[in-house]
């Protein structure tokens, strides 16, 4: 099974505020390409992945807003391969009923980002708001909105400020997104101290030579177990992170460097994050049979490597 943990939809650019929008559409061309966060996108994208996170989105402090009730919506329409997460901002002052209302629609987790929303994760309001959803066992997703623009406050980002909320509430799932770029290694140590923490790949996957180093420390951490997929759809696309993940040991052959055994990277890939996270999820596989471009992408990078070819005999 392969589930996707950290995927977006909003229905036009401005919904992720003007900052960040003037920023995508300026750098569109030379490095985003055409973002489409469209729900038709997003289903084209989620072929190759039985299953993923929608994550909602919520910053008053950017002007962003991508609504609960789109993303449950989106959701509803193929509720067994589409898992909704609220965006909720804890500084603004209707955030519990946001939350409660987002639990009615039937989202089962709720997606912060303190440098986009501005406060410091253990902000009094919002440890109400974590208290929350530990109370209805429900995992909470630190996302951080890219491109990071100006008015973020990059001092609330470091992974190192959740452990206190990690102490206070020790059996409430959280996951870091991007493995707390650019503090992975912060984010590692965060993992190996607490068994309900969590973090993805996503965002780093496209750079290969920091998830080729952030892989081989995470095994040195023993931490490998704690690391989900997911893609940050739609600035990357599944099926390019996992033949990433898969092709991260090409800087390590022929030479010295050490190699990150296959076998972890493969238990990234195909970890049931929907059950690590306490979610009853009712997954459906995707159709098999029916090839496209991304889930033959897919079937190349999960294969094992072919044996070389056995030498012919010698003639005589």
């Amino acid at each position: 099974m392969i589930i996707d943990v950290n995927s977006h939809v909003w229905f036009g650019l401005d919904q992720v505020g003007g900052e960040v929008a003037e920023r995508l559409r300026h750098e569109q061309a030379e490095r985003w390409g055409h973002l489409d966060a469209s729900p038709a996108a997003h289903q084209e994208a989620m072929g190759c992945v039985d299953a993923s996170f929608v994550i909602g989105f919520r910053s008053d402090r950017l002007g962003s807003s991508v609504p609960n009730e789109y993303v449950a919506d989106f959701v509803a329409r193929d509720p067994r391969r589409r898992i909704g997460v609220a965006g909720i901002d804890p500084m603004s002052d209707d955030a519990m009923d946001c939350l409660e209302a987002a639990i009615s629609m039937g989202l089962t987790g709720v997606a912060v980002s303190p440098a986009c929303q501005g406060f410091h994760p253990a902000h009094s309001s919002a440890m109400r708001v974590y208290e929350r959803c530990n109370a209805l066992s429900i995992p909470l997703f630190v996302t951080m909105i890219r491109p990071v623009t100006a008015r973020a406050q990059l001092e609330f980002a470091r992974p190192a400020l959740w452990d206190e909320v990690a102490r206070s509430f020790p059996d409430l799932p959280i996951v870091i997104s991007q493995l707390g770029h650019p503090w992975v290694d912060e984010t590692l140590l965060l993992l190996g101290k607490h068994r309900s923490v969590w973090s993805d790949i996503s965002g780093v996957a496209s750079r290969p030579w920091q998830l080729y180093g952030a892989l081989l420390n995470a095994a040195s951490f023993g931490v490998m177990d704690r690391l989900l997929f997911g893609s940050g759809f739609p600035h990357d696309l599944p099926a390019k992170a996992i033949e990433a993940l898969y092709s991260v040991n090409s800087f390590s052959q022929g030479t010295p460097l050490p190699a990150v055994p296959r076998s972890l990277v493969r238990g990234i890939v195909e970890r049931d994050t929907a059950a690590c996270l306490g979610i009853d999820a009712l997954i459906t596989p995707r159709p098999t049979g029916l090839e496209t471009e991304e889930t033959s992408i897919v079937a190349i990078a999960r294969s094992e490597p072919l044996a070389a070819p056995a030498p012919e005999p010698e003639k005589s």
